[in-house]
């Protein structure tokens, strides 16, 4: 079951552009007072939910794991992307979590989407969007997929290699193709160059190729990698592929689009924007349109998730006479921490609830120092019966952790829910209680 909070369903997206709704007042976001009004909303619904579950006697169910979801958060997100990147359009990758709120919103903005499967596109056409605000970026697609897209409409899609094109050819001689080119993303979370990415030595002939077989190649992309840390790889990145966008013109290909792909985080954008933006401007004249694929840089912060304690072991150590404990949620890596493992992230715990009391947002929700003097030493560990189930290896509390109390975690909106697995019997399935802290959003969404 998914909870919603004083959000309504629409059928067809509210579009950003000319918008009547959306007024100058509400475009403009003060991000530090959006914050604020954040932790205040999010504070309270976490009371209302966490406050109102008896442990003792409540139904199978009632304690699990759930998310708040801030839409607010989403919008801010938008609305610097707008200040920093203005000629760049975002493509959602809608693979980062596939939240039907976030992408009703994202399509209230206007923005494309990113999508990698039939299901992802089924997704965003079922709620009205215009195919041609949909690239299907996937390099190495599913015969049936390509026909599937073919009839409905989806024209841009990626490719990096000579099967590819042949594959296109026989299948949907009409799409619109963008050459994936190979970038450096050593710097990144997750390479995607291992798999995925044409080199320079074989752009010139891949174009040769789709000339021959009559193909419409209209751009390049690339990817930096999904959390990336250097600002210079996008440098690199676009002077590639200025190169091959000349490569094109000498085919005799009419090039219109750039895709810069993902790689965005909410900590380093303005100087990922401002090094990304500047190579843009040198090296792409105002009539090259330009895209992007960001996907968690527009929900990693918008969500937050909050976990019940199932069980305690405590431990002795016979040397220094200490005591520490082993905590158990109810979530671990096989569910919506599935980020440690697949996406390099590193949750950190902060105390929802204990001794009848809430805590978040507050110094008490926040771990002591490492010293080994200060508050009580934890490990915490997920419900499945792997050895592996660690979310956190040690961390102090000032406050006794014990069975039925709550803990949170932040940032945990990017590669989490949309991973669980049903492991060990457990759900993949979650609450999400929305809340909205932006007035844009909530004309958006009409609330």
């Amino acid at each position: 079951m998914v909870m919603a909070t004083a959000l309504v369903d629409y059928s067809a997206p509210i579009y950003f552009e000319n918008n009547p709704i959306l007024t100058k007042k509400n475009l403009f976001v003060d991000h530090h007072h959006g914050a604020a009004v954040a932790k205040q909303m999010i504070g309270d619904a976490f009371r209302q939910r966490v406050e109102s579950v008896d442990h003792e006697s409540c139904n199978p169910g009632d304690e699990d794991t759930f998310f708040v979801g801030d839409l607010g958060e989403v919008y801010r997100q938008h609305m610097r992307w707008k200040k920093n990147l203005p000629r760049v359009k975002p493509f959602y990758a809608v693979k980062c979590n596939p939240d039907p709120k976030v992408l009703q919103l994202l399509a209230g903005l206007g923005t494309g989407f990113d999508c990698a499967s039939k299901a992802e596109i089924e997704q965003v056409l079922d709620m009205g969007v215009d195919p041609s605000r949909i690239i299907y970026a996937q390099p190495c697609k599913t015969n049936s997929y390509v026909r599937f897209v073919a009839n409905q409409g989806v024209k841009q899609m990626t490719f990096d290699n000579a099967d590819e094109l042949r594959k296109i050819a026989r299948l949907f001689p009409d799409a619109e193709l963008f050459l994936r080119i190979l970038t450096d993303d050593s710097s990144s979370l997750c390479r995607l160059s291992l798999k995925f990415g044409a080199s320079l030595d074989a752009t010139d002939d891949l174009l040769r190729l789709a000339k021959e077989l009559g193909l419409n190649v209209v751009g390049v992309s690339f990817h930096v990698g999904s959390g990336a840390s250097d600002p210079l790889a996008f440098l690199k990145a676009v002077q590639d592929a200025d190169v091959v966008f000349k490569q094109a013109y000498a085919h005799g290909f009419d090039m219109k689009t750039l895709d810069v792909g993902g790689g965005f985080t909410g900590d380093s954008f303005e100087t990922m924007a401002h090094v990304l933006r500047e190579a843009l401007d040198q090296y792409f004249p105002p009539h090259i349109n330009i895209i992007a694929e960001p996907g968690r840089y527009y929900v990693s912060s918008a969500f937050t998730v909050a976990c019940s304690i199932i069980a305690r072991r405590t431990i002795e150590n016979p040397i220094t006479g200490e005591t520490s404990y082993m905590v158990y949620m109810n979530d671990g890596i096989y569910g919506n921490f599935s980020c440690i493992m697949y996406d390099h992230q590193q949750p950190v715990a902060k105390i929802l609830r204990t001794g009848m009391r809430t805590y978040y947002d507050s110094a008490l929700s926040d771990a002591v120092s490492e010293d080994v003097c200060a508050g009580t030493e934890y490990s915490i560990w997920g419900p499945t019966c792997d050895g592996i189930d660690q979310i956190t290896k040690s961390i102090r509390f000032a406050q006794e952790l014990d069975v039925g109390d709550w803990l949170y975690f932040e940032d945990m909106g990017a590669y989490t829910k949309c991973s669980a697995t049903m492991f060990n019997g457990f759900s993949n399935s979650h609450d999400v209680i929305y809340v909205c802290s932006e007035p844009g959003a909530r004309a958006i969404l009409r609330l």
